[in-house]
């Protein structure tokens, strides 16, 4: 079973909020999921992500690739992340 970790809708019509999971990759989108691993709330400026470190790592560890708009999702988290604890 290969594993992804991607964005999975939810929210209101116009009104999106996604969480991140950790999928199989034949599941549907909005389909069964292994783990939530994060939010991302775009309805805010600039977006907030959440992150649970211990679950991320976890599956990244396991294997599992994280989609293209995941990666950059995780990126900007830990690039924001020092700026916080300083």
């Amino acid at each position: 079973m290969a594993v992804k970790i991607r964005l999975t809708r939810r929210g209101a019509k116009k009104k999106p909020f996604y969480r991140i999971v950790a999928a199989d990759t034949q599941a549907p989108r909005d389909g069964r999921f292994l783990e939530i691993v994060g939010t991302y709330d775009p309805n805010l400026d600039p977006g907030v992500v959440v992150l649970h470190d211990d679950k991320l790592k976890y599956w990244l560890d396991q294997g599992a690739q994280p989609t293209a708009t995941v990666a950059n999702l995780i990126k900007k988290a830990q690039k924001a992340a020092p700026e916080t604890s300083a």
